[in-house]
């Protein structure tokens, strides 16, 4: 048995698919077999049966709860993951029309959206932060965005290289957002942005499901000689059933979405558990330089993936032995990039930050 659990679980910092509530997991392991006055499992059960109906439709209402979205927003649940939605975007919302797409490139996420935009239509660069290797982010009411353009695409949390705007932008064209990696981390103006879309295997679920916000009048962008599954509308009109959807996917959701409403108390309190389990493990990257060299600028730090490196390969490798030993897991960084990458979501519980915190102290006292 490990510290974490009863159930033998190690503490799990994989970027994604990533830790789950342990409450979410047991109610799922309770109704797996079968829902309650259903008869059957929820993998089993039609997405046209009133069960999912009301799966479905309590998910997106707790969703419009958590999130406070306004009048004038419809979501729609897709499969595909973001890298769909790096063509949908640019399908629906560029193409056919004489407007420019403006991209916010920030790591590597926003780079591979902007490589997909480029496919639909004309594009711009606002800002590109390849040149200081993606350590810092610009202050986007200083890029001269048109009011014109088609839409203004950034990434707001960037899981490779650490990165995290703090705020939602104002400009006067429709925002994008990438919220992949923090959606549902924290509150979010849902009225600042034209649209908003998150795999779910972050914070938000497990793989499988895709969340799309969007306003309404974006949706008469798209061209109906768009294939079917690639239109927004589609899916809006459809009620998220165009397609036989990822019914588990959005049923564990709509659990991992009340355990926020009901156990946590909503966004502004995941939000500050989230900024104490970052700034435990800042604080002693920033006591302990000369052992863990942060990758992020101080100003512009993900509160959900803390990214380091160690002086040498050796050295690394030592640490990921000693952290392994305190069952924390999962901490080696993406394999573009290397060093350690500490995904701390909102289900990372406090133990699990304050075990690798003292493993990195422990390292640190015999080290620097």
């Amino acid at each position: 048995m490990t510290p974490n659990s009863n159930y033998g679980r190690v503490y799990n910092f994989s970027a994604g698919p990533a830790v789950l509530p342990v409450p979410v997991l047991e109610q799922v392991r309770d109704e797996l077999l079968c829902l309650p006055g259903v008869g059957s499992s929820v993998l089993e059960i039609s997405h046209r049966s009133k069960a999912f109906d009301q799966i479905l439709d309590q998910t997106l209402a707790d969703l419009r709860t958590l999130l406070q979205i306004p009048e004038g927003y419809s979501i729609a649940f897709l499969q595909g993951g973001s890298r769909l939605q790096f063509s949908m975007i640019p399908m629906n919302l560029l193409r056919g029309t004489d407007k420019t797409a403006e991209y916010i490139v920030t790591g590597t996420w926003g780079k591979s959206a902007l490589a997909e935009a480029k496919k639909e239509g004309a594009t711009k660069v606002l800002w590109d932060g390849k040149e200081g290797n993606y350590s810092s982010l610009p202050n986007i009411d200083e890029l001269g965005s048109s009011a014109d353009a088609a839409y203004v695409h950034l990434t707001s949390n960037e899981t490779i290289q650490g990165v995290q705007f703090a705020g939602d932008p104002a400009l006067a064209a429709p925002v994008v957002c990438d919220c992949s990696s923090d959606f549902l981390s924290r509150p979010v103006d849902v009225s600042k942005y034209g649209l908003i879309y998150a795999c779910a295997q972050k914070n938000a679920g497990p793989a499988g499901v895709t969340a799309v916000i969007i306003r309404d009048d974006l949706l008469a962008r798209g061209s109906d000689d768009l294939p079917g599954y690639l239109l927004y509308r589609n899916h809006v009109d459809g009620k998220s059933c165009y397609n036989t959807p990822p019914t588990f996917a959005i049923y564990v959701m709509g659990l991992v979405i009340k355990w926020l409403i009901n156990d946590i108390g909503g966004l502004d309190k995941m939000a500050a558990a989230n900024q104490a389990k970052a700034g435990l493990l800042y604080s002693l990257i920033d006591q302990y330089p000369t052992v863990f060299q942060g990758h992020a600028e101080k100003g512009v730090r993900s509160m959900m993936n803390v990214t380091f490196r160690l002086p040498s390969d050796e050295l690394q490798a030592e640490f990921l032995a000693a952290a392994k030993a305190a069952n924390c897991t999962d901490l080696k960084g993406h394999r573009s990039v290397g060093g350690i990458r500490a995904s701390i979501y909102n289900a990372m519980p406090t133990a699990g930050v304050e075990t690798l915190a003292s493993v990195m102290r422990d390292f640190a006292a015999k080290h620097a």
